[in-house]
This record gives C-alpha cells, structure tokens and sequence, in this order.
C-alpha cells in the first residue's frame, strides 16, 4: 500500500515521503496515529503543492535540532548523585525521564526522554554514554557522571546475600 508520511517515521520515512509500506502496517499503525494517509489521486497532487512548505519546514527543524545539539556538546558532561551502597551499586536507576529532567535544570535545554538512549543501565557510580537522537540525521552524545551523594553502609546479611 502507498501512503504520504504526514510525520518522521524511523526507518520508513521523513515528512511528505511517499512509500509503500504492508496494508495492515498503514491500517492498523499509520493512519490511526496519524502518521500517514492513503495515497489518493487528490491527496498526492495536495503533496505536491505542499512539498516546498513541508521542507522548508523540515528545513528549519533540522537547524534547531543542531543548534541544540551544538548547546548539549558544549556541555560536555552532567554530573549526577545519587544514593549508592559501599559497593558502589546504586539504590535504584538513573531513569532517561532523570536524566533529561537534570539536563533542562542544569542547561535549559529540553529533550524528550524518548529520544534519548544508554549504553548500559546506570545502577552504578562510574561514568555512562547518553546517546540524543533529536531528528533522524541529527544525533550528539553525552557524558553522564554519576556519584554518590552519600554512601550507605551495607550490612552483613546483604553482602552475604550477594556472595551467594
């Protein structure tokens, strides 16, 4: 089935891309969330009159998505303290809506945790990798610090536990 992506679609598509795609794909994902319509006569000659609007518009969200990255690099790292055990195991983990709640205090700038990936779980202290996807060509990293904000003595029961 061919259809005309109303929004970015990862791995299919970018704004006013015409592709084809499963019907049950486009009939049960797409079109109800509004991420595409049928590719009709009327609805393609409508793409063509609105392809210069839509990527000027795709334009000037690629530019502030790298002058966001270009803020996030200048950065350079995000320091972070948390609850941790003598052992330097987290109580908890460092979650990406955390994460992105600590970058907007420290910086100003707002991500959306649903972009933003991890190389490993942050449930210790030690240094992470934070990767920012803000648009399908436009990706930046960041250094995340964490520490511990105070250290708990683990008692001998639960070191015992772990040992076994």
């Amino acid at each position: 089935m061919q259809v005309i992506l109303k929004k970015e679609v990862q791995n299919i598509g970018e704004v006013g891309d015409l592709v084809n795609v499963k019907d049950g794909y486009a009939r049960n994902y797409l079109i109800p969330k509004n991420f595409a319509e049928v590719a009709t006569e009327g609805a393609l000659k409508n793409r063509e009159q609105n392809i210069a609007r839509i990527k000027a518009k795709q334009e000037k969200l690629h530019q502030e998505a790298l002058t966001k990255a270009e803020q996030i690099e200048k950065l350079g790292s995000i320091e972070l303290a948390a609850k941790a055990g003598e052992s330097g195991k987290l109580f908890g983990t460092i979650t990406t809506k955390k994460l992105c709640e600590e970058l907007k205090e420290k910086s100003g700038i707002e991500v959306d945790r649903k972009t933003v990936s991890l190389n490993a779980p942050i449930n210790k202290i030690g240094e992470y990798t934070m990767l920012i996807k803000l648009t399908s060509k436009v990706k930046t990293e960041l250094k995340i610090v964490v520490t511990a904000s105070e250290v708990v003595k683990e008692s001998v029961e639960e070191t015992e536990e772990a040992g076994e």
